[in-house]
C-alpha cells in the first residue's frame, strides 16, 4: 500500500463577503457604468467619527493608540480612525473598536449606542452592509483623576 497525501491549502475565514484584497479598497458597483472603490481607511474614519459623537465615549483606542493620538493632536492632526480596525468586503463591512467610557455611565448602554451609531454611519455614508461590530471597553474615565491632569500639575511645580 502506498500512502498518498493530498495537498491542502490554508484557508482564512473572513467576516465579510468577497475575496481578500491587496489594495485595501472595496469595490461597490452601481446601476450606472463604472465602479466606486472605497478604501478601508475611509470606513475606519466614518466609524471613528460616529463613535466619538456618542454621549459617554470619552475617547477611542487603547493606551498606546491614545498616546500616539495625543501626539498627533499636539501637531494639529487628528486621526479619526484611531482605535478602529475594519474589514471591508465587496458589499459588507465589519469593525472592531476600542473605547474609553465616561464614569458613571452604563458601559453596556454606551457600547450598544456606539454599535448602533457606527452601523448606521457605515450603512448610510459608505453604503455597505454591516455584519459585525465588536467593541472593547479598554478603560473608564473618571473626571479629575486623569493622568494628564497630574502630569500638568507636576510640570507646573517643576518649572518656575
Amino acid at each position: 500500500m502506498s500512502n498518498t497525501a493530498t495537498p491542502t491549502t490554508a484557508t482564512t475565514s473572513s467576516r465579510v463577503d468577497g475575496v481578500a484584497r491587496v489594495d485595501g479598497a472595496s469595490t461597490v458597483s452601481s446601476d450606472a457604468a463604472g465602479t466606486t472603490q472605497i478604501a478601508d481607511g475611509v470606513v475606519a474614519k466614518v466609524a471613528g467619527i460616529a463613535a466619538r459623537q456618542v454621549p459617554g465615549v470619552h475617547s477611542i483606542g487603547g493606551g498606546a493608540s491614545r498616546a500616539v493620538g495625543a501626539l498627533r493632536n499636539a501637531v494639529g492632526q487628528q486621526d479619526h480612525g484611531q482605535g478602529v480596525k475594519v474589514e471591508v468586503g465587496e458589499t459588507q463591512a465589519a469593525a472592531d473598536l476600542s473605547i474609553v467610557v465616561d464614569y458613571p455611565l452604563s458601559v453596556q448602554k454606551v457600547a450598544d449606542d456606539v454599535r448602533r451609531a457606527v452601523a448606521d454611519a457605515i450603512t448610510q455614508l459608505v453604503g455597505l452592509e454591516v455584519v459585525e461590530i465588536n467593541i472593547e471597553v479598554s478603560d473608564i474615565f473618571i473626571a479629575g483623576q486623569d493622568d494628564d491632569d497630574k502630569g500638568d500639575k507636576a510640570d507646573a511645580q517643576r518649572v518656575q
